[in-house]
């Protein structure tokens, strides 16, 4: 058996401060804890936000069309799902043209709690970007966008 070559404290210290996929997620995980505390007085996560945003649209989406805006696969969206349909924000039901195919709604009180959680993402979405003071928003939007 080969021994294996070991990895020094330096190769560490460089993907700590040069992995993009490392920045990215700790970036994830800042934004979304902030905004988990800002949403918490409607009772919101920011997931669940995003989530109910993404089916405020004319015509009620499929699983799959939201599971692609939000870069989710079926399982881990079915289970997001499942507490706002408990609490009666968001709908399910089959497409009446394919019975196989789910398409989701939000109820009045999903559509409510949005409305009531739209200003608070407004004023927390503000006041990042502020910190950002110096670069620019429209670029980190459109270099994630190209990661993705």
């Amino acid at each position: 058996m080969s021994k294996q070559p070991e990895v020094g404290f330096a190769t560490t210290l460089l993907v700590r401060d040069t992995c993009l996929c490392l920045h990215a997620q700790r970036a994830a995980r800042a934004l979304a804890r902030r905004f988990d505390e800002a949403l918490r007085p409607v009772g919101l996560t920011s997931g669940q936000f995003s989530l109910l945003m993404s089916l405020n649209r004319p015509h009620p989406p499929s699983m799959g069309e939201v599971a692609a805006v939000l870069a989710l696969d079926r399982t881990t969206l079915t289970a997001n799902l499942k507490p706002l349909e408990r609490r009666g924000l968001v709908a399910a039901s089959p497409d009446p043209r394919d019975r196989r195919t789910r398409r989701l709604a939000l109820t009045e009180a999903g559509r409510a709690a949005l409305a009531d959680a739209l200003p608070i993402w407004q004023e927390t979405h503000a006041a990042l970007e502020r910190r950002l003071a110096g670069s620019d928003p429209d670029r980190l939007r459109a270099d994630l966008l190209a990661l993705s």
